[in-house]
């Protein structure tokens, strides 16, 4: 296979379509995941939904595709126009409030599909089969955010132009302690960044990880992984599981990638992940970061020295 290295990268087909998982019960973020979906539990006041849009469209993606369960399906509306507040806006001639508005609804093409029985995420990433069809396709989770001089997702989505085409995983380094709470990639080495995957271990043990590289965050997939996903039988919990899918690919030959990625990542599905996120964002505005700045300096945290 050519390469970048070998002065030729040669022309794969490009990535224009998104898919988000997004039925999830969210019983980590009890009690408000009973009326809000956790999707929509904002960042300051953006939606991690919105966030994790944002990086798609950033990474060139025009199609999102949202999975969402039973009630959640309202979760599209928020990338949908809303008359009245508009006219309401206009007619005040908030303009920068008009703007605030329809940022999510000019992002991109968004629809949703509804998974109407939680059957696991590999079994949700299926059900966009209809809206993908024969395409690449980049699937970012719904409550994972990443933040770096490049989006994520185009990380993974260079990486596969550089190689070729292919499947792509994002992954990050992680200690022996925190091992077992993900997937780990078994594969050779690429590059210093890159690794071609034989398989992935769920939650193993520290001393059998084959690696320290876990995969996280999302992928960027080949169609053929509809085909794996149709015929994966129920796995732990019974159901079937993305990474298992992607596991297949790589055992049957297929070309799946391991990609390290460049970033700060935020788990907004787990409480002191979102407050890190939320603290983090907080700080970081000009809106927000002085005030907030102020107050954890009153609680006596003394903010990092600029370097």
């Amino acid at each position: 296979m050519t390469s970048e290295r070998d002065g030729y990268a040669p022309a794969v087909k490009p990535v224009r379509y998104g898919v988000i998982p997004a039925g999830g019960l969210g019983t980590r973020f009890l009690p408000i995941s009973r009326a809000v979906p956790k999707e929509l539990i904002p960042i300051v006041d953006t939606p991690v939904i919105e966030l994790v849009v944002t990086e798609m469209t950033a990474s060139g993606i025009e199609r999102v595709v949202l999975v969402v369960g039973p009630g959640k399906e309202w979760i599209e509306a928020y990338f949908k126009p809303n008359p009245r507040i508009e006219a309401r806006l206009a007619a005040d001639m908030r303009r920068e409030d008009l703007e605030l508005l329809k940022r999510a609804e000019q992002l991109a093409q968004v629809k949703s599909v509804l998974q109407a029985e939680p059957k696991g995420n590999g079994h949700a990433v299926l059900q966009a089969r209809p809206l993908i069809g024969d395409e690449p396709f980049a699937m970012l989770w719904g409550d994972d955010i990443m933040l770096g001089e490049e989006p994520a997702l185009m990380q993974l989505v260079r990486a596969r132009e550089r190689l070729g085409g292919g499947s792509v995983v994002g992954c990050i380094r992680v200690g022996k302690k925190d091992i077992s709470r993900y997937g780990v990639i078994a594969g050779t080495e690429v590059d210093d960044q890159t690794r071609r995957v034989i398989g992935i271990v769920e939650k193993p043990a520290p001393e059998d990880a084959p690696s320290d590289l876990a995969a996280v965050h999302g992928y960027v997939l080949e169609p053929e992984i509809f085909d794996v996903l149709a015929k994966q039988p129920p796995g732990r919990g019974g159901e079937v599981w993305l990474t298992d899918a992607v596991a297949e690919l790589a055992r049957q030959g297929a070309p799946v990638w391991a990609v390290e990625l460049k970033g700060q990542r935020y788990d907004c599905g787990d409480k002191i992940g979102y407050v890190n996120a939320f603290v983090d964002a907080a700080l970081g505005r000009n809106d927000t970061g002085p005030a907030v700045r102020a107050h954890l300096e009153g609680l006596g945290w003394k903010a990092p020295r600029a370097r």
